[in-house]
């Protein structure tokens, strides 16, 4: 009996130590196979020039922050129509294909460089990039990260940065609007016109509009006070009939061409127009490559001396050209995220897109079927 019960241990003995020896070989392979398992993030490629279909969603390694810099897991980004001219192949400042575009993101730190403080690591936050914005991941520097407001959810801070600084530095930092002044907005229904009527409904302004019909409800509940229909009516007539011939004070212009010419001319005395785009020159094909050609001559040249006899004023707008100034930019967002905490800063998120539907979101704007903004997410 007692022979019995020590072969019987024996066997047990035999079987825990050959368990435990086959666990042990198991977890180190497993072991062994995550310390040289690369780890994968998807980002938006612009593969060539052309059109929706040379978009493509990619594997890339994992990011790594550089000194200065924080890690960003994206949980929105911002698609606005510089992105879609550079696929197009006419945005100056747009990278070498094949690239990686967008310039506003929000989302977790995640991970951060060891110069950076520890209290940002797992903070929710919204940032401007420098490009590559469009992906699961992306590093920035510290400066160009600001904490996201709590009553913001990721897609409206994602919605932020690119559509309200533009506004502010046309309509605050360079326009100078006032509240006895009277304002025209081209392409009202865009990211950027929607955030300028906000500012310039706060500001008192009067404001005017082109849209097409159909989003001419939806603006005059946001403030618009007088919305006109550029495809069916010749807008500068429009407007000047409503200002009974004296024009108006300031005009937002990102279309570019001969519309730059009328919009000086419908401005009234110290009136002043910003140009922050050239939407007129994203048509494809060979008719696009006229337009482009006939857009050149179509745009008007200003001789200073023409300005002097007029008493008007001509600005240009290109957020992709102030990286140097990024104090002057930490300025403008706090003077906007405090117009958010008191109510009248509320960015409006027309649709939201899935990476893997980035052409049809390309498509979407293109096509002039948003009002306010478009976002991507993971």
């Amino acid at each position: 009996m007692l022979h019995f019960f020590l072969q019987e241990e024996r066997i047990h003995s035999s079987q825990v130590r050959t368990f435990y020896d086959t666990f042990a070989q198991a977890f180190d392979s497993i072991s062994y196979a995550n310390q040289n398992t690369e780890v994968f993030m998807k980002q938006i490629v612009i593969t060539k020039k052309g059109g929706p279909e040379v978009l493509k969603v990619k594997e890339v390694s994992d990011l790594v922050p550089n000194p200065g810099e924080v890690r960003i897991s994206v949980r929105a980004t911002g698609l606005n129509f510089a992105d879609i001219m550079t696929r197009m192949g006419v945005y100056p400042d747009a990278p070498k294909f094949p690239c990686v575009v967008g310039y506003e993101v929000s989302g977790v730190i995640d991970k951060i460089s060891p110069s950076v403080d520890p209290k940002w690591l797992g903070k929710e936050v919204l940032a401007i990039s420098k490009f590559k914005g469009q992906a699961e991941q992306v590093v920035v520097p510290l400066d160009q990260v600001f904490e996201k407001p709590k009553s913001m959810s990721f897609e409206q801070a994602a919605a932020f940065p690119v559509n309200y600084l533009t506004a502010y530095q046309i309509l605050i930092a360079m326009g100078g609007l006032r509240s006895n002044e009277t304002l025209l907005i081209h392409n009202a229904g865009g990211g950027v016109g929607l955030a300028a009527l906000e500012i310039a409904n706060h500001i008192g302004a009067e404001t005017f509009g082109t849209a097409s019909q159909g989003k001419h409800e939806f603006l005059k509940k946001k403030g618009l006070k007088h919305a006109i229909d550029y495809r069916n009516q010749d807008w500068k007539a429009e407007l000047l009939k409503l200002t009974q011939g004296r024009g108006v004070d300031m005009i937002m212009d990102p279309i570019g061409g001969k519309n730059m010419k009328w919009s000086y001319q419908a401005l009234s005395s110290t009136g002043r127009v910003a140009l922050f785009g050239l939407s007129t020159a994203t048509e494809r094909g060979l008719n696009g490559k006229l337009q482009k050609i006939k857009m050149l001559f179509q745009t008007p040249i200003f001789h200073s001396f023409q300005l002097l006899l007029a008493n008007k004023g001509v600005f240009g707008v290109n957020m992709a050209r102030l990286w140097h100034e990024k104090r002057k930019i930490r300025l403008w967002v706090d003077d906007l995220m405090e117009g958010q905490r008191q109510g009248w800063i509320n960015p409006h998120v027309d649709k939201v897109f899935s990476f893997k539907d980035i052409g049809e979101a390309h498509s979407y704007i293109e096509e002039r079927k948003n009002i306010g903004k478009v976002i991507l997410i993971p």
